[in-house]
């Protein structure tokens, strides 16, 4: 049978929500921010109101999704092997204590997925671990390895860096590039006199945050942070639809705003990067 292509094997997959945590190198913190992450995940969506939930649940579905919305959260811990290929789930397995994924499972995670497998069988595995979440409920999946993450292109790429360049894998590299979030570890830690070695990917990237194991503040502006990235990708995604020839009317950028339940303003400064032209704003929205 035929492997799908990366690029149709994704369209496939994204049917929950995913945030990628990448590193910079073995051993630096991934399941660490995993584990804290969905920790803080599961605070938030418990500490939601009934009022605020049902708020949620009567309005209009759009193309923004919030993280207070995602209310049951999947994991999916890669790793790479030389040979062979499996998909684990076996309790006996992934519980266990001294596993990454035991940690992930007693951080909350509601259904956790073990993946092994050489890179060039990812385009196998990958898209039944996310199906395979997606189906038992999961509203939102944490996906932890740098090549499954270089394959699915999730939502929301976190990568964890290092102080120095050139503890930087050649490999890991290229996640750099598609990093949304980058967090730099020790360097807050240390004391604002730490100069780490920055680079035209850690300056691109819309979040720097310093120091592992975050504290409930840094998470807090982690989640704050991932709510402005989805917010702006789901704009930038609206406006190259509903624009032509690099110009929108008002009418439509306004509509825009009003179904992401964001301002006009919003639409406004994203179009102005994005070099499209709001034209025949009567009202000053814009």
């Amino acid at each position: 049978m035929a492997e799908a292509s990366p690029s149709s094997s994704v369209r496939q997959m994204k049917r929950s929500f995913t945030i990628g945590i990448a590193g910079a190198h073995s051993n630096i913190g991934k399941t660490t921010l995993a584990a804290a992450l969905l920790r803080y995940l599961n605070r938030n969506a418990l500490s939601v109101t009934r009022n605020e939930l049902k708020e949620k649940e009567t309005a209009p579905v759009t193309h923004h999704a919030s993280l207070i919305t995602l209310r049951r959260w999947g994991a999916v811990k890669f790793t790479k092997t030389s040979l062979y290929t499996s998909l684990t789930d076996d309790p006996a397995v992934v519980g266990r204590g001294d596993k990454d994924t035991g940690r992930l499972l007693a951080a909350g995670a509601g259904a956790v997925l073990w993946v092994q497998s050489p890179s060039e069988r990812l385009g196998e595995v990958l898209p039944l671990a996310l199906d395979r979440l997606s189906s038992s409920g999961c509203d939102g999946i944490l996906v932890e390895g740098n090549s499954a993450i270089e394959f699915l292109k999730p939502d929301i790429v976190i990568f964890i860096s290092s102080v120095s360049k050139n503890r930087i894998k050649a490999s890991a590299q290229r996640l750099l590039h598609l990093a949304d979030v980058v967090i730099i570890p020790g360097a807050h830690d240390e004391g604002p006199e730490v100069r780490y070695e920055r680079s035209p990917e850690h300056e691109r990237a819309a979040c720097r945050l310093y120091g592992l194991p975050l504290d409930e503040k840094t998470l807090r502006e982690l989640a704050d942070c991932m709510e402005k990235i989805m917010k702006k990708k789901s704009i930038t995604e609206l406006l190259h639809e509903k624009s032509a020839d690099g110009r929108i009317s008002c009418t439509l950028a306004r509509a825009i705003a009003e179904e992401l339940g964001v301002s006009p303003r919003d639409v406004g400064e994203t179009a102005d990067e994005l070099k499209i032209k709001i034209k025949n704003c009567e009202l000053g929205c814009f």
